[in-house]
């Protein structure tokens, strides 16, 4: 009998590493698509089938639960803690969120390094990224109101102003607009087809915000081997954690928001929001322009190709997600 239930156990054991291992990997896609402008991590969840909990959850975080803390000096105090952690699903978060760091990492060191080695050429993909994602979220919209139409300008005309300013800019990376880029940039975890990342090119912070990442983890690397004095991190870290915290804070706010004007006005919010992307692809042909020293067809080869592979991405995955009901 006592080697049933050990059987048992390790049975229940392996089923929930596997359980959880699924949630990290879905992360890890989450995050790796909301590294990139173009494509949603909100979608990528839709693939998976974790939206509807991912929503539940973040809609079920009770800030009050942090009183909790106070009684876990004591077993009761902690199981009561346990409880109402695993009734808010915050393992499931914690997880997931893990998935979705480890991948924003590693994916933004490869895009920084594509940034400063061919900048043409990357924003021709991110061109083609966007372009598509817009067409696509575009064959799901109806203009056929006032209202609608009035929401669509108003997003074409804000990104084309907008990334009439930041492209071919340094930025203002002050941490009141990082904190503010952070608020932004989370909504791509809840709202399928506009990616975060597209949010922070338009705001002209995307270039900046992976280089300091990556700067940020090579130090800390560094730091930890005793290479580099941990003094010398506190630029990159502090630009890290105040966009960690607006992302915390948009998600139980700007992310709300959001949710309950699709809730009320879903047709004119998609038509603001697919017509940011539209107005924001002022961006990155500004951006090709500069990169590109001189016009002929072997300069333009290249941009075409990249813009060519993007917007190619985003049609199979649309291809193969047809059937999900945004």
């Amino acid at each position: 009998m006592a080697g049933d239930a050990q059987q048992a156990t390790e049975a229940a054991l392996g089923d929930a590493l596997t359980s959880w291992l699924s949630v990290y990997l879905k992360g890890i896609a989450m995050g790796t698509a909301d590294s990139i402008p173009g494509v949603s991590g909100g979608t990528i969840a839709f693939i998976t089938g974790i939206y509807e909990r991912l929503i539940t959850a973040i809609t079920s975080v009770d800030p009050a639960a942090a009183t909790l803390l106070l009684g876990i000096t004591s077993g009761r105090g902690r199981q009561r803690l346990a409880d109402r952690l695993i009734e808010m699903d915050v393992p499931f978060l914690v997880v997931l969120g893990t998935g979705v760091v480890t991948a924003v990492v590693a994916v933004s060191r490869f895009v920084y390094l594509a940034l400063q080695e061919a900048p043409g050429a990357t924003f021709a993909f991110f061109f083609g990224l966007i372009a598509a994602s817009a067409i696509v979220l575009y064959e799901q919209l109806s203009l056929a109101t006032p209202g609608r139409i009035a929401a669509a300008a108003t997003g074409f005309l804000l990104a084309f102003l907008v990334s009439g300013v930041t492209a071919g800019a340094d930025g203002i990376h002050a941490l009141p607009v990082i904190f503010v880029a952070g608020s932004i940039a989370i909504v791509a975890m809840i709202l399928p087809g506009v990616s975060g990342a597209f949010f922070l090119v338009l705001l002209g912070q995307y270039e900046f915000l992976t280089g300091t990442l990556t700067a940020f983890v090579d130090g800390s690397i560094a730091a930890a081997v005793g290479d580099r004095a941990v003094g010398s991190l506190l630029d990159p870290a502090t630009t890290v954690v105040t966009f960690v915290a607006g992302a915390v804070v948009g998600l139980f706010t700007v992310a709300h928001a959001i949710r309950w004007a699709l809730d009320h006005y879903r047709a004119a919010t998609l038509s603001f929001l697919v017509s940011l992307m539209v107005g924001a692809l002022r961006l990155p042909v500004i951006e090709m322009r500069d990169a590109t020293a001189t016009l002929s067809p072997e300069s333009i080869a290249p941009l075409v190709a990249a813009a060519v592979v993007g917007g190619g991405a985003v049609l199979v995955l649309d291809r193969y997600t047809d059937d999900l009901s945004y």
